[in-house]
């Protein structure tokens, strides 16, 4: 089955797991750069990172990997994932297990700047509900 990216802005999409034989239709869509935020080994069976990210370099894609789970996730995460979505050419595609992750790290390095209003708008348009996370972000202040 072919990767569907959700669109959270114009300059950056996220997906569920990706595999070589998706890179094509990636490039094709007008992704310049794919971020992976899945650890290899995460379950088994998933495509690893290094084949993807030769498949996509071989499309002409840039690429990065911040992998990192919502549980062990650290600032030095969050500092890697804000890094590359500033130096990595655009659009993005980011892709995890489900996008989820994906989503709510790109909601948590843009909270400050979007505000809650449009984390949840852009989110919820792609189908991911971050109700939780803004909520956990508004209690901080």
């Amino acid at each position: 089955m072919p990767v569907e990216p959700r669109q959270i802005t114009e300059d950056f999409s996220v997906a569920p797991q990706i595999a070589p034989e998706d890179i094509p239709a990636i490039a094709a869509a007008g992704f310049r750069a794919i971020m992976c935020n899945r650890p290899d080994e995460e379950e088994p069976g998933q495509p690893q990172e290094a084949t993807v990210a030769e498949a996509a370099r071989a499309a002409g894609l840039e690429t990065c990997c911040v992998p990192f789970s919502s549980a062990t996730m650290t600032e030095a995460d969050v500092a890697a994932f804000r890094a590359a979505l500033d130096e990595m050419p655009k659009p993005i595609l980011a892709y995890c297990r489900t996008g989820t992750r994906c989503t709510m790290m790109w909601s948590l390095v843009n909270y400050d700047t979007l505000g809650p209003d449009t984390i949840l708008r852009a989110t919820s348009a792609a189908g991911y509900d971050m109700s939780g996370l803004v909520a956990q972000l508004r209690s901080r202040r």
